[in-house]
């Protein structure tokens, strides 16, 4: 029986080739779209899921006052007070959530690394990755020791054996304790991990948030409970105390500054359900991007059920040439449970084959979908091929039981007197799936136009500076302590290449965020501005404007020792109408100086140092040599446009030579820097515009095949017409009219979600467009354009056919 299925099967496809071909393609499209979608699911999902800990691990971010910002890093008298006096801490664990970026050296070999982790002595038990070499306890408890994982102990060693083998780093040498092999996907995936947290520098400093800190709770704590109790550590150690110290009372204290709240994230879930720090990231691998995720899975399954509704348009619509061969074989005596499940092992034959594609067309984009991601993503895992399973069960059941059932109840005696042409049974509902396919194509459209319009908003917006032939070089001096005094010697020799016309620096990165950020009050208000330490000449490089006063300048000395510079957005949150020459008391400190005075000799224009979905924030600008300490890491170099490759040449020259030869040059510029803040979002526009051809060719496939169906079964009223004399144009009118009000209701359909869900997506942005009637005008006349092309096309063709070669036959 089987047998004489398949040979029947293969024969409708010969006779089918165009449809066949259409279905197939079709479903592999929509299945490859799932696939994707799978594949990026499973690996978001399984971050730290590896991790035995996962469940009693948390980060730990402090909610920051009045101002509202959240910090993932914490103090160490504050970690250390927890676990002293909170029972259900088992241990705490302070660390770097960022990677720091540096050279490794061994005997005379050099490794630039950028994945490097600076922690304290319980990094191990936070993440228990499999020690292959060295040390299985206490590998980091001596001071300047180091673990390293397994990929970089071959390329730095080769063959010998890396234990108690000393390595150099920052002009410091520690001892190779441990080997390790990362296990992944992880929050931390580390090359090197350093013994770099000293806690007695800040044992006692409970407003120096420098460091991120997990703490490890003892199994079946209550993470509300644990909360409230370090919530209530930072209340008796600072809030109480400082008010006592204000003279206020505690509610006074708090009404005016607010409490600093404590958050905890878990780490099994922190990957795609962090609380969104400041920074925007917990952990140094970053966190995931769950509205991304579920755009993904949503525009997949979207375009999955697309091409179903496709299959079953096309599989119902052409059921009427199979209708006498179906006719017959209940003559003959086939039963209704036979004939479907006949044409339910059709189905499956198609679908099999679509998943085979589908796996072709997955493995050739990979690379690319990759590349969009920014992941290394793999089709395998036992997890992987058992979803795989169940989408082809799913798309069996969805795309062959509805057509089996709806094949299989033709009536006999019509179908064999050959008049089922005229019926009109599941005409409706191969109408609404039609209507249906409209309204998904009118969602993409009208989806891609507004996603480009805020992209091209966003790279077109006036940012308050200008970036133009501006260099941001990478700036590693041999000495940390001494970058400032490194910085200003290289900086007049730097001047002197040709082709330099400017050099300057700052603490912060345009597209990236400042280096530091202090709070104070002023006037009974607090604020936590961002700090801009920055060199004489930065304004002016990068024009950007000063509203009120003037710029910072060596003509004044007290310029470097009192002189401060506000954003207009810092003198509004403060009330100042006449901000230039008040006097500020600062958050900063040095030495024993508490509490600096400032006085503001001018404010500066609002620009965007971070991203466009973030408002421009309070901030302070000061010179690199007020404070004895500074966050800066790059050095702005002002470059002609004529013989460029001439001066980055001697750029190059110079700083190999002269500021660290064991850093290779690496620079960027400026407007290309900051362009990658909405790279994230020009992907989303690429994407949308890829997802959009496919959903188009898809609805082409089956307007093409609904139409050309539906007026086979109009060849004789079309003859009929013709014969009494109907014009062509009157007949393409006939024709077409329905399909034109069939893409009239799928627009309405599809506008009031896609109205929803980009007006949801839009509130991520501080900068954003608004929803015009422009992207929903355009989506409509490209879907009636598009409509009217195919189904003319297609009409006029049988309008041109031989009347009397047809009519014939009747």
């Amino acid at each position: 029986m089987i047998s004489n299925w398949f040979k029947i099967f293969i024969y409708h496809l010969k006779q089918n080739k165009l449809f066949s071909f259409l279905n197939v393609l079709g479903l592999s499209i929509g299945i490859s779209g799932v696939i994707f979608a799978i594949l990026y699911w499973n690996n978001e999902q399984a971050y730290d899921q590896w991790n035995p800990e996962k469940e009693n691990v948390y980060m730990v971010l402090n909610k920051i006052g009045t101002t509202g910002d959240i910090w993932a890093t914490s103090s160490i008298p504050f970690g250390e007070t927890c676990k002293a006096t909170i029972p259900e801490i088992e241990k705490i664990c302070f660390l770097y959530n960022w990677y720091d970026e540096g050279a490794i050296k061994y005997q005379n070999q050099i490794v630039l690394d950028k994945k490097i982790t600076n922690t304290d002595e319980n990094f191990f038990d936070f993440f228990p990755f499999e020690i292959i070499k060295g040390a299985k306890k206490d590998i980091l408890k001596e001071k300047n020791s180091v673990a390293i994982s397994e990929d970089q102990a071959k390329l730095l060693f080769k063959n010998d054996d890396p234990i108690g083998k000393s390595i150099s780093y920052i002009n410091k040498s520690f001892i190779v304790k441990a080997v390790y092999r990362v296990t992944k996907p992880s929050s931390v995936e580390p090359n090197y991990v350093f013994s770099g947290i000293k806690r007695d520098g800040d044992k006692d400093q409970w407003g120096n948030f420098n460091y991120a800190l997990m703490v490890k709770a003892k199994k079946g704590t209550d993470a509300t409970v644990l909360r409230k109790k370090m919530q209530n550590v930072t209340f008796v150690n600072r809030t109480v105390k400082d008010a006592k110290a204000s003279g206020m009372t505690v509610e006074q204290y708090l009404k005016e500054n607010g409490e600093i709240g404590v958050l905890l994230d878990q780490l099994k879930t922190s990957r795609l359900h962090s609380t969104k720090s400041s920074g925007g990231q917990d952990f140094p691998e970053g966190a995931g991007n769950l509205k991304l995720l579920y755009i993904m899975i949503g525009l997949s399954v979207l375009i999955l059920v697309l091409s179903l509704v496709n299959y079953i348009n096309l599989a119902t619509a052409s059921a009427i040439k199979r209708a006498k061969e179906v006719g017959v074989r209940k003559i003959v005596g086939a039963t209704k449970k036979q004939i479907i499940l006949q044409f339910i092992f059709e189905t499956s034959i198609i679908v099999l084959l679509a998943i085979v594609f589908a796996l072709a067309i997955v493995e050739l984009s990979l690379p690319y979908y990759n590349t969009f991601l920014r992941k290394t993503l793999t089709m395998n895992g036992g997890e992987f091929y058992l979803q795989l399973i169940f989408i082809f069960g799913l798309v069996i059941v969805l795309a062959g039981i509805f057509p089996a059932i709806y094949i299989s109840n033709f009536e006999t005696l019509k179908v064999i007197k050959g008049n089922f042409s005229r019926s009109k049974s599941g005409i409706w509902i191969r109408n609404s799936m039609l209507i249906f396919q409209f309204g998904i194509a009118a969602f993409f459209i009208i989806g891609a136009l507004i996603v480009n319009s805020q992209v091209s908003f966003m790279m077109n917006k006036d940012l308050g500076f200008s970036g133009d032939q501006v260099l941001s070089v990478t700036f590693h001096t041999k000495d940390r302590l001494r970058k400032t005094e490194d910085y200003l010697v290289a900086k007049q020799e730097i001047k002197k290449i040709p082709g330099v016309v400017d050099v300057t620096t700052f603490a912060g990165t345009f597209g990236g965020n400042s280096g530091s950020s202090s709070g104070f009050k002023h006037n009974g208000i607090f604020v936590q501005p961002k700090n801009i330490e920055m060199d004489f000449g930065f304004l002016e490089m990068m024009k950007i404007k000063v509203l009120q006063g003037r710029d910072l300048s060596p003509e004044f000395a007290s310029d470097t020792v009192s002189g401060m510079l506000i954003n207009e957005t810092l003198a509004k949150t403060l009330n100042l109408k006449n901000p230039v020459n008040t006097m500020i008391t600062s958050g900063w400190s040095i030495g024993n100086s508490d509490n600096l005075k400032f006085k503001v000799v001018g404010v500066v224009k609002d620009f965007n140092l971070t991203n466009l979905q973030d408002k421009v924030s309070p901030m302070v600008f000061i010179n690199l040599k007020t404070l004895k300490w500074n966050n800066f890491n790059k050095v702005l170099v002002k470059v002609s446009p004529n013989n460029l490759s001439e001066t980055l040449a001697g750029l190059k020259s110079y700083w190999e030579k002269n500021v660290n030869p064991d850093y290779p040059f690496s620079y960027d510029f400026v407007n290309k820097e900051f362009a990658k803040t909405y790279e994230e979002q020009v992907k989303q526009k690429n994407l949308f515009f890829i997802l959009n051809l496919v959903v188009i060719i898809i609805a082409v496939f089956g307007l093409f095949a609904l139409a050309s169906f539906s007026m086979e079964r109009r060849l004789k009223e079309i003859a009929i017409r013709k014969t009494l004399g109907a014009e062509t144009d009157i007949l393409l009118r006939e024709l077409s009219k329905q399909y034109f009000l069939f893409c009239l209701l799928g627009f309405a359909i599809g506008i009031v979600p896609a109205y929803i869900l980009l007006q949801k997506w839009l509130e991520d942005f501080a900068y954003r467009v608004n929803i015009s009637v422009i992207p929903f005008t355009v989506s409509l006349i490209s879907l009636i354009l598009l409509t009217l092309l195919i189904v003319v096309t297609k009409a006029y063709q049988v309008t041109k056919m031989d009347i009397l070669k047809y009519l014939k036959y009747e």
